[in-house]
Formats: C-alpha cells, structure tokens, sequence
C-alpha cells in the first residue's frame, strides 16, 4: 500500500506534516488520526492503525500536532485549543482530498481531541469517532509534566520535561487545557462513539473510559484492550485495535473514493 507525505495547511499560517496511508484499491472511507500527548505520527499507534485501517479499505491520515514532529509552530505555546485546531485543518484537508465523512480516531490526548472537534469541524463531517485510552478530564496530562507548573502560572512562561524531553510551555498553554469540560463536550456528540482503553493502564486509569461511555449518547461501544499498555507499543495490541476500529467503522462509512 503507497504511503503519501503530506503537506496540511493551517488556519494559522504554518503547516503541519503528515502521512496517508492509502488503500490498494479504491477505498470505502477516509480517517483521521491524533496521536498521543508530546507522540507523532511515526508513534508505534499512529503507524499501526492507520495502516491497518488502509488495509481494510479506509484512507488514513496520521500528522504531526503543532510543534512536534516535522510540523511548524511553537508547541510549549499551542495548548489542547490548538490541537483541535489542527485536527479541523487535517479534517478539511482530507476530506478536501479523499471525500467524508470522516472516522476519527484518537489516542490518549488525541482521543480527548477528536471528542472535542465536532463543533469546530462540524457533525455532518464525521461519521464515526474511535478513542484508545483517552482521558475524561484533559487537565490529567499536567500530571506527565515534570515542572514547576505554578512559577509558569506566576511568570508566563518556564522549562519543563515531558517523558524526558525538555519544553518551554507558556501559562497559555496551562490554560487551555484547564478550561476543558470534556465530559460536557462528549456529551453533546450526536455522532456514533467507540472508546478502546486496556483496564490495566497505568497511565489513564479505566475509570476515565467509564466516565466518557456513562456521558456519551447512544449509540456508543466499549472495547477492552485486555493486557495493552497505555502507548501500544506491541504492534499486536495496535494491530488489535485497529482491526476494530475498522470492522466497527464500516457499519459507519460509506463508499468513498479518493481525489484526483
């Protein structure tokens, strides 16, 4: 199956990096993917699920969030606003390209995402939203930051390290993901929901997937992903779950073709 770089043009003037992964033969539908907190594209989930989706007929675009990866802009300054930004540019653009409406799919922060996008990229946009191991509250990646988060408050602006890696996050930044009511958000989706999440994960506990099956609207699923951990990193467990999304997908999807 060919893989295509893309180059996705922002609302706010930068672009962001992306790959689509594209069926043999005529595809059926078309998807998105957001990957994890500080993650890209290339993550162990992002690459897996999207190429499995494209082997199930599903056109798959996996990019780089603001400031990561090969994308441009300042991440330490973009905030959980931003990357639902970037998923309506990512969305439009694919649809731009391959037709909708779109499957979404998201993991960890990026789960918290695509729960978070309908309004912005609009309900008749998307025909299906899938998550793997998302949060309930957004605030819950503060958490992962290692920092002195109340200096940043005080001051605007200040270094931290995020799963090894060093940042400069704004108070911007803090905000944002602090002013989400993310329950409040799912529970406003009129769109078909499937959440994913192992009940062993250590770092997203299985009770957030509680709260956002208990808040969600008919219809909605509940996969678990017995024995995976929070980041896929066995390509068996992300293979799994992306045989899911697929085969849920598809009651969902309809006969799509790509763009010239």
């Amino acid at each position: 199956m060919p893989t295509e770089s893309q180059t996705i043009p922002t609302s706010r003037g930068y672009d962001l990096a992306g790959s689509l992964e594209l069926p043999a033969e005529r595809a059926r539908g078309a998807a998105v993917f957001a990957h994890c907190f500080t993650c890209t594209q290339q993550s162990k989930a992002a690459v897996e699920v999207t190429r499995a989706l494209a082997r199930a007929g599903i056109a798959s675009l996996r990019f780089d969030f603001t400031g990561l990866g090969k994308s441009e802009g300042e991440f330490g300054r973009a905030g959980f606003a931003i990357d639902v930004a970037d998923l309506v540019d990512a969305g439009r653009f694919m649809i731009e390209r391959c037709g909708g409406p779109l499957l979404l799919v998201g993991h960890s922060l990026g789960g918290a995402a695509v729960l978070a996008v309908a309004d912005d990229l609009g309900f008749d946009a998307i025909a299906g939203i899938a998550t793997i191991g998302a949060p309930a509250d957004v605030s819950h990646v503060l958490e992962r930051i290692d920092g002195d988060l109340d200096a940043i408050r005080a001051t605007g602006e200040g270094e931290v390290s995020i799963g090894g890696r060093e940042f400069r996050l704004g108070r911007e930044f803090l905000e944002r993901i602090e002013n989400i009511d993310l329950l409040a958000e799912v529970a406003r989706l009129r769109v078909p929901l499937l959440l994913m999440h192992s009940p062993t994960d250590t770092f997203v506990g299985i009770e957030n997937a509680g709260a956002l099956f208990t808040a969600a609207m008919h219809p909605k699923s509940f996969v678990s992903l017995e024995r995976a951990g929070h980041l896929l990193l066995d390509g068996d467990d992300a293979a799994y779950a992306a045989g899911i999304i697929a085969a849920w997908a598809s009651r969902y999807l309809g006969e799509g073709s790509l763009g010239s």
